[in-house]
């Protein structure tokens, strides 16, 4: 199978997944003219599309492109993608022929109360629910429910590519680093990261194994980001206390540094 990020708008990826013979599904196609360049370059044919949530960036490009060419459309079960003939729940395992493949449907609710993630073929389309060195926002959902979440995702092999919806490793890096700056692993991914893009390169995808030991969304049990926010979350917080001391801290600085 050949995976491709497709950029799109300002830091968005369309993600293509294509068999040897040229068939591919689309992930999360927010516009429709940088995919279909993109399957005219390299010779594609669109076969399916999954979508993630109902985020106009990540479905918008749907319409033209089932009028220009008619494929199923699978998404989670949510009146605002009303482009979608085929409704997935979690557990449920996608079968496609055309490519052959297969994914895991993941409830992920947190960023939007509908969010689902597709895990297969050693890959993870997960939206806008886990980003290399960071999470979604909190829209719709609660701490508790994208703790829980990140955790089910958290819980795939190490190897498990991590392609999710948008360029902000970088970004998120620099927060990382305000929780964890002594974390190794992290260090060694922003070096990765710097390089890719000095190249013009996606930093993604990235193995889950490495989210793991970088990420502090991932890491709410570590000791080193526990004490980051022992003055928010206090000496006897849950774990989703602290999850949500850390991304309310994440919020704040975003919006100092946007």
């Amino acid at each position: 199978m050949h995976l491709l990020a497709v950029p799109a708008f300002a830091d968005n990826y369309i993600w293509l997944l294509a068999d040897a013979a040229g068939d591919a599904i689309a992930v999360d196609p927010g516009q429709a003219a940088p995919l279909r360049a993109a399957l005219e370059r390299e010779g594609l044919r669109l076969r399916a599309i999954l979508l993630t949530h109902h985020h106009a960036d990540h479905i918008g490009g749907v319409a033209e492109l089932i009028a220009a060419t008619p494929v199923p459309v699978y998404a989670p079960a949510d009146a605002r993608i009303a482009c979608a003939d085929h409704r997935v729940a979690d557990g449920q395992m996608l079968t496609l022929s055309t490519p052959a493949v297969r994914f895991t449907v993941i409830a992920v609710p947190g960023h939007t109360r509908s969010h689902v993630a597709y895990a297969g073929e050693g890959l993870l389309f997960c939206g806008d629910t886990l980003f290399s060195l960071g999470c979604g926002r909190l829209f719709e959902g609660s701490p508790e429910q994208m703790l829980a979440s990140l955790d089910r995702l958290a819980a795939l092999p190490d190897a498990t590519g991590v392609c999710c919806g948008h360029e902000y490793t970088l970004d998120n890096a620099a927060f990382a680093q305000t929780i964890e700056p002594g974390n190794r692993a992290l260090e060694a991914r922003i070096a990765t990261v710097r390089r890719l893009r000095a190249e013009g390169r996606p930093s993604l995808p990235v193995s889950l194994g490495e989210e793991r030991a970088s990420n502090p969304f991932l890491r709410i049990d570590a000791p080193a980001v526990i004490a980051a926010l022992s003055a928010e979350a206090g000496a006897g917080a849950t774990r989703a206390e602290r999850f949500g001391a850390l991304r309310r801290r994440k919020d704040l600085f975003r919006a100092a540094t946007a």
